[in-house]
């Protein structure tokens, strides 16, 4: 991952997780509670592919193991949030930019499904029941619910975030000034000795060799 990723990916995991800890966990909603945390992982996912999101969800999971008032063993969080980050990113956009609300929307309900039913499965595995007295039912269901509504608000702006500081104006530039276009052009010419000939509209015409002679011109003794 570039800099600038890690930079901002850092910035948006550790700003979710003090709002996470700060203000959602402190609204006691019934069942489940809104997980910020995991949409800003989606987010980033769907803007940098599966491995970034993979990335990302790990120790952004990780990060919630061990930050206070965490009451389940550590990387229990961080395996789920790897795994749904690395899916999460295979349904990056080609473009980088969703056509439509309705694809990141269903992601977002995969998600929040898919969590919750791999955290409560890898703590039946590891003999840690913190949540177990609440209904898996009931926990599925709220937390579809509030990720569903808070996505609108988290998601897009992620993502816009995350390619406006992954924008590199070298690599748009299709008219070949600085870019690997123009400089590929220039080696070649310099490399072969042709240059293109302009005609009257401007379009490239017939290639003329340097220090060719005319064609019909006497050669000097």
């Amino acid at each position: 991952m570039r800099a600038k990723r890690i930079v901002l990916s850092t910035l948006l995991v550790a700003i979710a997780m003090v709002a996470q800890v700060s203000v959602l966990a402190r609204l006691h909603l019934p069942g489940a509670v809104p997980d910020l945390l995991l949409l800003t992982v989606l987010g980033l996912a769907l803007a940098y592919g599966h491995v970034g999101g993979c990335l990302i969800g790990f120790f952004a999971g990780l990060l919630a193991d061990i930050a206070p008032p965490a009451d389940h063993a550590v990387g229990r969080y961080a395996l789920v949030l790897c795994v749904i980050g690395y899916l999460a990113g295979l349904v990056k956009p080609e473009s980088g930019q969703p056509r439509t609300a309705a694809g990141p929307m269903m992601v977002v309900v995969g998600a929040a499904i898919g969590t919750t039913l791999l955290y409560a499965g890898v703590g039946s595995l590891v003999g840690d029941q913190a949540g177990a007295h609440v209904g898996l039912a009931k926990l599925v269901f709220t937390a579809t619910l509030y990720d569903l509504l808070l996505a609108p608000f988290v998601v897009p702006v992620v993502m816009a975030l995350a390619r406006r500081f992954d924008h590199d104006p070298l690599a748009d530039d299709t008219s070949g000034f600085g870019g690997v276009g123009g400089s590929r052009g220039r080696m070649r010419t310099a490399r072969t000795g042709l240059a293109p000939q302009r005609g009257l509209f401007g379009r490239a015409g017939k290639m003329v060799r340097f220090n060719s002679p005319a064609r019909g011109a006497r050669r000097q003794p």
